[in-house]
């Protein structure tokens, strides 16, 4: 049984590859590769600048992800259907680039409207302190072991 790869006459019937990397002695005259060559040459040069216009803002936005993620931490909560729905609503409108973001607003939103309460948390988490070293004291132990 034979094979299309065992015909000799299609060997020679191949065509003969050519690497644009070679140089060529008759297909063009020096000048016209000169002139090819040297448009080449404008064409990737002027894409330059884009470039690195693109490179430069990419490392602006990182810079600006490190500088406001210094103070970040990231917790996990579970939310409503109808919250998550709210969270998309904002992601979609433009108004945050993420969920994330969004709920990290409405959090600290939720925390200056509820001032008044966190006033009276932080009086009596004091008490609370207090109360506990006066019984550590009682007691004859100078620091809680933790």
């Amino acid at each position: 049984m034979s094979s299309p790869y065992d015909n000799p006459q299609r060997e020679s019937e191949q065509p003969e590859v050519i690497d644009d990397l070679m140089l060529r002695d008759d297909d063009e005259p020096e000048e016209e590769e000169k002139t090819r060559v040297s448009s080449s040459v404008r064409e990737m040069a002027s894409r330059i600048p884009e470039s690195l216009s693109a490179i430069g803002r990419d490392i602006s936005r990182t810079i600006e992800r490190a500088i406001s993620a210094k103070d970040d931490y990231v917790v996990a909560v579970k939310v409503s259907h109808e919250a998550q729905e709210k969270l998309e609503q904002l992601v979609q409108a433009g108004v945050f680039r993420s969920r994330a973001e969004a709920a990290a607003y409405l959090i600290d939103e939720g925390i200056k409207t509820q001032a008044a309460l966190f006033d009276r948390v932080q009086q009596k988490l004091s008490e609370i302190e207090r109360l506990r070293a006066e019984l550590r004291g009682m007691v004859g132990v100078d620091k809680p072991e933790v």
